[in-house]
């Protein structure tokens, strides 16, 4: 959506938690991990997107907010969507370790063949991993 990777991941999240559907152990991380990426890269608030999202019937009018209000490059939209989807780095033990606990609290710790974060959004929503 708009060229970014997480948007419409991170608009179902919002959606879902203002209807109080959104599954509670993704709550606490609602803003945060993912989504805090996305934010940082957009350079808006969790706050700002609450409300837009919150202000819209459909996606398209969030995805007309962020055409209008986050000016990005190409380049900023490739980087963000390699730290998104290319995460953990191999050569970073703590993100590697931390992204263990993530699997664990999802439940697939002993899913060798999910090895960064685009595989495990995958798994969790009952896609085949490619």
């Amino acid at each position: 959506m708009c060229g970014w990777v997480h948007l419409p991941r991170y608009i179902d999240k919002i959606r879902l938690n203002l209807a109080g559907k959104l599954q509670e152990e993704y709550i606490p991380y609602l803003g945060k991990n993912s989504d805090a990426l996305w934010l940082k890269a957009a350079g808006v608030t969790h706050e700002q997107m609450v409300e837009v999202v919150k202000n819209s019937l459909i996606d398209g009018e969030v995805c007309d907010w962020v055409r209008v209000n986050v000016r990005r490059t190409d380049e900023d939209k490739e980087a963000h969507r390699r730290a998104m989807l290319d995460y953990p780095p191999a050569d970073d033990p703590e993100a590697v370790a931390y992204f263990q606990t993530r699997k664990a609290a999802y439940g697939m710790a002993d899913r060798d063949d999910i090895t960064n974060r685009g595989d495990l959004i995958d798994a969790d929503e009952g896609r085949p991993l490619e």
